[in-house]
């Protein structure tokens, strides 16, 4: 009898993953909808590939944040639009306001941890773990990241692709 699991036809992983990108589309789209303004204490960690396409930032942050960039969405941020693709956000960074665009398939994580709610998903471009960074200081979040080791409501999708 062979044990071994068979490669699957159905790209299952993918499906998954960009069903997981929506939720967090609809939830940047309430908040447009809402004129930009995030309901109670919510705010949100995203985390971002900086060199995946369709990436829109400035070089001197492409220049800092080679691989990853986490931006947060609270108290200082306008001009959110989403659209089915990805969503682009005014912030400022070191007091200079800028826009970035960035695609959901770009989105490695997200994270509210007003509800203490987040989302992981495979990074594109290659299976080696990000390099690490600095978060991007575009605004001083008021309380930090919950851990994701304590059984909090973390999804997190990796499905081992076979190399």
């Amino acid at each position: 009898m062979d044990d071994t699991i068979p490669d699957s036809l159905i790209p299952y992983d993918e499906i998954v993953q960009e069903a997981l990108r929506a939720v967090v589309g609809r939830v940047l789209g309430q908040v447009e909808a809402s004129g930009g303004d995030l309901p109670g204490n919510h705010h949100f960690y995203i985390t971002f590939k900086t060199a995946a396409p369709g990436v829109q930032i400035p070089q001197h942050l492409k220049a800092r944040f080679p691989d990853e960039m986490t931006i947060v969405l609270q108290n200082k941020f306008w001009d959110l639009k989403v659209s089915e693709a990805g969503f682009s956000v005014g912030l400022t960074f070191n007091q200079v306001p800028t826009t970035l665009v960035v695609p959901f398939a770009a989105i490695t994580a997200f994270v509210d941890p007003a509800v203490d709610f987040g989302l992981q998903f495979q990074a594109l471009g290659g299976d080696d773990a990000p390099e690490p960074h600095e978060d991007a200081e575009n605004d001083s979040p008021a309380e930090p990241v919950a851990s994701t080791d304590d059984g909090s409501n973390v999804v997190t999708v990796d499905f081992g692709r076979k190399k």
